[in-house]
C-alpha cells in the first residue's frame, strides 16, 4: 500500500528498507502475561506496527531481537549495561521466545520473511512488506555454533555480534575493552556465519573489533545503525570516518541512525545522513531507524521514509541515489552476504 506522504508511486521508486528496527517493541512478543518485562515495559504492540509498516509501503523492515535483554538495566548516566550475570540456559531459552513471537506474528498477517534479496524484490514489485528477521547480539550462541544454523532455518538472516552485555566474541564500544578486538572465538563466529549466508552486523563493536571482523569476513558487512561522531558530537555510539570508510572499503554498509544522541530535529537526521554519503559514497549508506527501542528519536513512524526522499533529493541527491540510500544499497548487502 502507497504511503500517503510519498508523491511516489512504490512502482516508479526503489523498495524502502529498514535494516534495523524493534516495532511494536517485538522483542516482548510471546511473553507471559505476568512476567516481570510485561510489568516494565508493557506488552507489545506489533499487529498496530505491521499496519503503519504496510501503509508505509515499506518493502523490509528488521524485526530484531535482543539477545542480551534479560540482563540489561540503566547506568547511572541512562545508558544500558548488563546488570548481572545469566542463569544456565537463559540466553537460549529467552532467544527461542523471541524468534517464536516473530514467526507467529509473520504467520497471522501472512508476511513473507527475507531468506534471500529477491524476496525483498519480490515484496516490493508486488506492493507488499517483508520481515528481515534479526537479533541484535550473540550471546545466545553460547560457543554453540550449531545455533547459528538453527536461526538461519528459522528465517535470521543477520546477527549483530554484541550489544550492550559484554560477551566472548568481540569488545563493544559502551563498555572496557577485554579482548582487544575481535576474539578467537569471535573470528570463529565470523567464519561460520559467512559459512552459512548470515550477515555479520557490527553496530555497538569497537573499531578494534570491527578491524578484525573485516580481516576474517569473505562475505560484506554491515553497521545497521549509527553515526559518525566530530562535528561537535562525541558519543561511545558514534564512529569515525576512518571507521565507516574500513566498512564501506570492504563493501559493506553503514546504516543512518535518527536518535538523540547525535539529532534533535529531523532535519539534523538529514545532514547527519548526508555527512555519510559525503564521506563514504551513496553506495555504502542505508537507514536503520531503531524504532521502537532508540534513544530520543527524531523519526518515529515509517511513514517519514516519504519525508527523507523528499529532502534528500532536496539536498541535491539524483532519484537513483536517494533510491540506493532508502533501500537499493540494502538489498545489495543482503545478496552479497545471504544470497
Amino acid at each position: 500500500m502507497q504511503n500517503l506522504n510519498d508523491t511516489t508511486s512504490p512502482v516508479t521508486r526503489g523498495p524502502w528498507v529498514d535494516l534495523h528496527a524493534h516495532p511494536g517493541r517485538c522483542f516482548l512478543a510471546g511473553l507471559d502475561a505476568g512476567d516481570f518485562l510485561t510489568e516494565v515495559l508493557g506488552s507489545d504492540t506489533c499487529d498496530e506496527s505491521v499496519a503503519e509498516i504496510a501503509r508505509a509501503g515499506m518493502a523490509a523492515v528488521s524485526f530484531a531481537t535482543v539477545a542480551d535483554l534479560r540482563v540489561l538495566g540503566f547506568k547511572d548516566d541512562g545508558g544500558l549495561h548488563a546488570v548481572r550475570p545469566f542463569h544456565d540456559g537463559e540466553a537460549y531459552a529467552d532467544h527461542r521466545r523471541q524468534l517464536s513471537g516473530l514467526d507467529a506474528l509473520a504467520r497471522s498477517h501472512q508476511l513473507s520473511i527475507v531468506r534471500r534479496a529477491d524476496d525483498i524484490v519480490d515484496a516490493h514489485e508486488t506492493g507488499d512488506t517483508s520481515l528481515f528477521v534479526t537479533c541484535e547480539g550473540a550471546d545466545f550462541v553460547e560457543g554453540h555454533l550449531g545455533r547459528l544454523e538453527e536461526c538461519h532455518a528459522a528465517g535470521v538472516r543477520s546477527v549483530t555480534l554484541v550489544h550492550y552485555r559484554q560477551n566472548e566474541y568481540g569488545d563493544l564500544q559502551t563498555e572496557p575493552p577485554v579482548h582487544g578486538g575481535l576474539s578467537p572465538a569471535g573470528r570463529e563466529l565470523v567464519r561460520e556465519m559467512n559459512r552459512i549466508g548470515l550477515l555479520v552486523d557490527l553496530a555497538h563493536a569497537t573499531y578494534e573489533t570491527t578491524l578484525g571482523v573485516l580481516e576474517e569476513s569473505n562475505r560484506p558487512v554491515m553497521i545497521s545503525h549509527t553515526h559518525l561522531d566530530g562535528d561537535g558530537r562525541d558519543h561511545a555510539r558514534l564512529v569515525s570516518v576512518e571507521h565507516a570508510r574500513a566498512v564501506a572499503s570492504a563493501g559493506g554498509l553503514v546504516g543512518a541512525w535518527p536518535a538523540g544522541v547525535s539529532s534533535q530535529t529531523f532535519e539534523d537526521f538529514i545532514d547527519e545522513i548526508i555527512r555519510l554519503v559525503d564521506a563514504i559514497g551513496t553506495d555504502h549508506v542505508g537507514i536503520g531507524t531503531d524504532m521502537d527501542a532508540n534513544y530520543r528519536p527524531v523519526m518515529v513512524d515509517f511513514g517519514q521514509f516519504g519525508s527523507i526522499e523528499e529532502r534528500l533529493l532536496a539536498r541535491g541527491l539524483t532519484r537513483a541515489e536517494a533510491d540506493r540510500v532508502l533501500g537499493k544499497n540494502a538489498v545489495e548487502l543482503v545478496r552479497g552476504a545471504c544470497g
